[in-house]
C-alpha cells in the first residue's frame, strides 16, 4: 500500500532515497527529497502497481529510476549544485506515464 511505500523509503538503514541521495553525492551534487515528494513518489508507485503489474515495492526503484534520471546525468557537469525533489517535481515527471496504463507497462 502507500503507506507501506512510504515507510519502505524513509525507514530502512539502505532505503532507496539514502541510496540515490549517495549516488548523485558522488558527483558532489546535493539531492533533498521534501516528505511531499516521498507520499507522492510512494502513491503513484501504488497507482501503477494497480493498473498496470503489481510488482510490489520494485516498483518504487523504476518511479524513482525515472523520476531522477535526468539528475542523474546531469550531476557530473554540475558540482557544488542542489536539486530538490518536490511533489510538483513528481508529478510532472512520473505522473503522465502513472495515468497511461499502456505506456507504463513499458516504461515502468
Amino acid at each position: 500500500t502507500r503507506e507501506d511505500f512510504v515507510r519502505i523509503l524513509r525507514e530502512p538503514e539502505s532505503s532507496l532515497i539514502k541510496q540515490y541521495v549517495a549516488l548523485i553525492g558522488t558527483e558532489e551534487v546535493t539531492l533533498v527529497f521534501e516528505d511531499g515528494a516521498i507520499e507522492e513518489i510512494a502513491g503513484l508507485a501504488a497507482d501503477i502497481n494497480g493498473t498496470v503489474e503489481n510488482i510490489g515495492a520494485r516498483r518504487l526503484q523504476t518511479v524513482l529510476e525515472k523520476l531522477l534520471e535526468d539528475i542523474s546525468y546531469d550531476a557530473s557537469d554540475k558540482p557544488g549544485s542542489e536539486y530538490v525533489v518536490t511533489a510538483a517535481m513528481v508529478r510532472e515527471k512520473v505522473g503522465v506515464l502513472a495515468k497511461d496504463a499502456d505506456l507504463s507497462r513499458f516504461i515502468l
